[in-house]
Order: C-alpha cells, then structure tokens, then sequence
C-alpha cells in the first residue's frame, strides 16, 4: 500500500474462533471493501490453542480459517481485496505456509506475510501460551511490501485495522490521533455483529435475526463511518455503537502498544441509515510496556447439576447437600461450590418451569480427587433421597480448566517482526515516544434532573448496557438514550447502587468512570470472574449477560422518563 489521502474501506468477517462460516464471502460479494479482517482470538482461544499444540506442534492456529479461504481466496484476489487476520494464533507461519499450499493448489498468485515476535512462552516456565499484545506496524510492514493476505498472532484486536490504515495513509508512530481514531474503528469492528445490532440490549429496534458484518470508511484524519453492506440485516446507529465502544473497556484511556486512545474525546453523530460517524478522537503515546497474556492450566474440575421439582425446593437441596458431605470428605477437593438456581415457578404449567437447579462444582490439581468417583456418588443418590431426584449429565471424570494472567514487559523485550512474502524479515521498532497512564480527572457531572413522581420499574426501560470480561475483571458500560435520561442516570447510578443491585459485587472493588460525550458510565468489577473465563468461575463466566442483569433491577425511575 501507497500513503493516500483516498477513505479505506476495512470490513470485519469474524468476530471469535467459530463466528459465521460463510461471512468471508458475505463480505467479499455484499459490496465495495478494500481490506477484510477477520479475529479469532481471545483469552480462552489461546489456552484452546496451547492445548492444541500440546498434542501437535505444527498446530496452534484457527484451522477455520483456512477452510474459509478454500471458496474466497479467488474471489478476494480477482477483486484486489486483502485480508488481515490473526488466525495464526501460536503459529502464524504454519497458518502462512498453508494459505501458500492452498492458493498453489488453486493456481491462484496471493502473496502471503505473516508477523511474529508476541510469543514468549519460553520466558514463562509453566505456562500453555504466553503471548505478547502487538500493534498494528507489523502488519503496515507487511502491506506496505504488497503482501495480499496477513497473517499474525496475538495482536490486539484493533491492530486489525490500525495496520491496514498506517499503511494506507502512510502514518507513523507519532500519529497519534489519526492511529486513536483507528484504534477506535477496529475496537467497533473487532467483535463482527456486535455493532450492527447482535447482542444489543435495545435489540427490539430493527431486524438482528441475521445482522451482516460491518465495516468502517477511515478517513486520513483518523475519523470513519461504521455501517454495513446495503441490503444486509441488522442496524447501525448511535446506541450499536455505544455498545460496543463500551464493550470490554475501563477508564477514558484505552491503551495499546501503538497509542492510548481517549474515549472520553469519542464524538457520534448519525449519518444517514445504518451510518454513524466517529470524530474527534485524541491520542496520546502508548504506555512504555506492552500486555503479555499468560494462560495456564489451572486445575481440574468437575460439575453435577441436581434437579429439583415442584414443592419444598429448599429442604431438597439441604438433603442432598447433607448426602454429599461425606463423599465431599473424603475426596477433599481445594474447592467445593454449591449454587441454588431458582429457576422454578409455582403451579407451574410444565415440569421443567416447575424445577430448579442444584449445582455442585468442585476444583482440584489432582483429576481422580474430583473424577468418577466423586460423581458417581451423586448418582448412587438415584434411588435413596429426595423425591423426583434426577441430574442434568451422567457422572464424567474430571475437565481440565484453564487460568488467564497477565503481566508487562518493555517493548524492547519483544522482537516484533514482519516476515514479508518474499522471506524478507522487517524488524518493527519500538515506540520512541512512550507515556505512562493516569486516570483522567473526573469529568463535571450533567445538572441534575428535577425528579417529581417516580415509578418502580426496570433500569432497562431508560438505559442500555453492555458488559465483559478482561481477565478476572468485567466491566459493565451503562448508556442513557436521551439528555434527561443522562442528567439522572448519572447521579443516581453510583457505585453504591451499583453493588446494591448487584450483589454479587457488594465485597468487590468496583471503579465507576464516567463519559460525558456518550451520555455512559463504565463500571469496572474487579475480581467477580476469579482467574477468567477458563476458570469457569461463575455461572456466566465472561459476565456476556452481567448488563442485562443490572438492566433488569427496578429502582425509582422519574415518571417523565417512562
């Protein structure tokens, strides 16, 4: 690619390792784009990935991937289209060589890089996968030499597009805004459908059964336009947006390894039909370290779920806790859960809505302390406690489960490196220009709204929210959808009454930060997913559906806001 002052054209086919199959080709034949990206990693993609390579050394990558190219390699080559992907996961120049092996077998000339240096598993005895977080000049490198298909591992997401765009427009590391304002775009695009209205807490709004994949007009000044091909289903407006750009976040500073983006400078304006344009976004230099993902097998665990029906739910669980207490004994798992879903209804009109759940969850190094033996005392229970007694699965040995981790290291620890196509290997410099981060100062809050008559109703019926996982952390980002909806939402949703509606956090440190500009606050949890989503910690173990619980609560909303 050649510095232009000419929009590019970035659309999104893969939001994580198993989204839509067919979306490369969507996306090829939906309308104009000029670089497709495709993620598919995430905290528990690469533990997926170790064990992977554990078992075979010349894997390590999402192997869907390639087998999306088998019917879409042509078609992107015959219409000039470049792909950027980080499918190569632990082992970008496998995935390299096989994308080289298929488009030799179809007779088709695609130049092939690939970018590496993110692996330090070999520094950090123990783990499956230790993975530096990337940025986007590796990737710039590769474009730049006219490689047509890019393959990386552990980049950040929005490397995605950072790379494509600093090649596009010939930006360099001091470009601070223009690359914060591409780093705002990839974050929009990173997680496919999110944006066009999937998984959307006002999804009622337009027609998501099938939402296409989104793309993003980037500009030379950092500014783009996020919307889709005409004729796709799904939505795009301010409220997808907001979602999203509040999606796995925390303060008004966003860092990554090219440059901290400020959200608290984000601006959205709706810009005609599924359009909406993002400006005015700063930058700042990156911070002087780089995220470096450890990922661990932590254990072994094991799950029985009872089910309870109908009358004295209570007394059922007591029973058979009591029943379990002394197989628990002698195993001695370090960790024993129990969780008493109430799920059931009185005179309920089916069985199922009649009946609850009892889950027992146990946790240990050692696989037979929480095997068949464990569980198989559960079963031997069929016959000789409460009424009705039956379990979701048959007795199973023990799964192992994963811990993520994190730590930092200089960027001068990690060779960051741009194998080319021709076998030319570019080594990426780290940025001269660094920055330590601080929080921001606390933004002034909106005049409070005169509240007269209030009603008690569900949070949700004024406020959207989206939440997930970083980590053990989650965040949950809550929007107003009108001025005065803001004025009160931002007085009345403190961290107070934040624990207050979800207990679950009442003994966890919990950060609120506020921004202004998209009338949210952003809640971050720390703690509440133990050591991530691998652990299975808790019931939603990303916190995907923590939002809509906090959506859900009633408290004393304004009358007028109704």
């Amino acid at each position: 690619m050649t510095a232009t002052a000419t929009p590019l054209r970035i659309g999104n086919f893969s939001g994580f390792y198993g989204d839509r199959s067919s979306a490369l080709r969507e996306m090829l034949t939906g309308g104009e784009v000029d670089v497709l990206t495709g993620d598919y990693l995430a905290e528990l993609t690469m533990l997926i990935l170790g064990r992977d390579r554990l078992k075979d050394p010349g894997a390590g990558y999402a192997r869907t991937f390639a087998r999306q190219l088998e019917d879409t390699l042509g078609l992107a080559h015959e219409r000039g289209v470049r792909i950027v992907t980080n499918a190569g996961g632990l082992n970008p120049a496998g995935l390299a060589d096989k994308v080289r092996e298929l488009a030799e077998r179809l007779g088709i000339p695609v130049r092939v890089a690939h970018v590496e240096g993110d692996d330090l598993t070999a520094a950090h005895p123990g783990t499956l996968a230790a993975h530096a977080y990337l940025g986007g000049f590796g990737i710039a490198e590769c474009l730049r030499a006219g490689a047509d298909v890019v393959i990386t591992g552990r980049v950040t997401d929005a490397a995605l597009v950072t790379g494509p765009a600093a090649a596009h427009f010939g930006w360099g590391p001091g470009d601070h805004d223009q690359l914060a304002g591409a780093v705002v775009a990839g974050h929009l695009l990173e997680c496919g459908t999110q944006v066009t209205g999937g998984n959307y807490a006002f999804f009622q709004d337009g027609d998501v059964r099938r939402p296409g994949f989104p793309l993003a007009e980037i500009h030379a000044d950092g500014s783009s336009v996020v919307t889709k091909h005409p004729g796709t289903g799904g939505f795009v407006d301010t409220g997808t947006v907001t979602a999203q750009l509040l999606y796995e976040t925390g303060g008004a500073r966003y860092a990554g390894p090219d440059v901290t983006a400020r959200l608290d400078t984000v601006r959205l304006r709706q810009d005609g039909p599924d359009r909406v344009r993002i400006e005015g976004v700063r930058g700042e230099a990156p911070p002087p370290t780089l995220k470096v993902g450890l990922n661990r097998l932590g254990g072994f665990r094991n799950e029985v779920a009872f089910v309870l029906t109908g009358l004295d739910i209570e007394a059922k669980a007591e029973l058979v806790r009591d029943q379990m207490d002394a197989a628990l004994a002698k195993a001695a798992p370090d960790e024993v859960r129990w969780e008493l879903a109430r799920t059931d209804r009185a005179d309920a009109d089916t069985e199922e809505t009649a009946s609850a759940l009892l889950r027992l969850v146990v946790r240990d190094a050692d696989p037979e302390v929480v095997g068949r033996g464990l569980s198989g005392a559960a079963i031997e229970l069929a016959l000789a406690s409460y009424p009705g007694f039956h379990v979701l699965a048959p007795p199973g040995k023990g799964s192992p489960y994963g811990v993520f981790d994190h730590v930092a290291v200089p960027h001068g620890a990690v060779d960051h490196v741009a194998v080319l196509h021709d076998g030319r290997r570019i080594e990426v410099a780290a940025p001269q220009q660094t920055l330590p981060l601080s929080e921001v100062p606390e933004p002034e809050l909106p005049e409070p709204l005169h509240v007269g008559s209030t009603r008690r109703a569900p949070l949700g019926h004024v406020a959207g929210a989206r939440s997930g996982d970083k980590g053990g952390d989650a965040n949950v980002g809550v929007w107003a959808r009108s001025a005065d909806a803001w004025r009160w939402l931002a007085h009345e949703l403190t961290v107070e009454r934040f624990r207050e509606l979800l207990p679950e956090a009442r003994d966890l440190p919990v950060t609120r930060h506020v921004l202004p500009h998209l009338r949210a606050l952003n809640f971050v949890v720390t703690g509440i997913l133990g050591a991530g989503v691998a652990a299975q910690h808790r019931f939603d173990p990303q916190a995907k559906a923590l939002g809509e619980w906090l959506r859900s609560r009633h408290l004393d909303i304004p009358e007028d806001l109704l």
